[in-house]
């Protein structure tokens, strides 16, 4: 693949995420967006209908895995960081997913701040941020 699709390919998936967040209202339910939006500070958390928001949550986490990983194979091509990612992006899942659950199915009393945190983490493509990095900094050091 030369370096000029490469960049092609690149810029069309970096598109794709963020057509993901500006197709979002419409298509995915999530009451906690409108929550966030207006006065969250002093209002409770609304009510939530958990099968419909976890399986939109799935939904959306799934569309920007895949923009995510095709990035990450697209920059590196390399199939041992394709299968890190992949697994990374699942076990992220699981484990915030079902943080985000407790908190919002149980009161904590922690407030807004970890369960805006933890379903930004999950709608967003936070980790290509990390995984980008991280991965040019180990073939680096590969490389010395």
């Amino acid at each position: 693949m030369t370096k000029t699709v490469k960049i092609l390919l690149i810029v069309i998936l970096f598109f794709m995420l963020i057509a993901v967040r500006a197709f979002i209202q419409p298509y995915f339910y999530d009451p906690l967006i409108t929550y966030f939006k207006n006065d969250y500070l002093l209002a409770p958390i609304p009510e939530i209908k958990f099968t419909n928001f976890f399986l939109n949550l799935l939904y959306r986490y799934t569309l920007n895995t895949v923009i995510s990983i095709a990035i990450i194979y697209v920059v590196y091509t390399n199939l041992k960081v394709l299968k890190f990612s992949i697994k990374f992006y699942v076990i992220a899942f699981i484990v915030l997913s079902s943080i985000l659950f407790m908190l919002l199915k149980f009161d904590f009393n922690t407030g807004y701040r970890l369960i805006f945190y933890v379903r930004r983490f999950l709608i967003h493509p936070v980790f290509l941020l990390v995984l980008l990095p991280a991965f040019y900094y180990q073939n680096l050091k590969i490389e010395k």
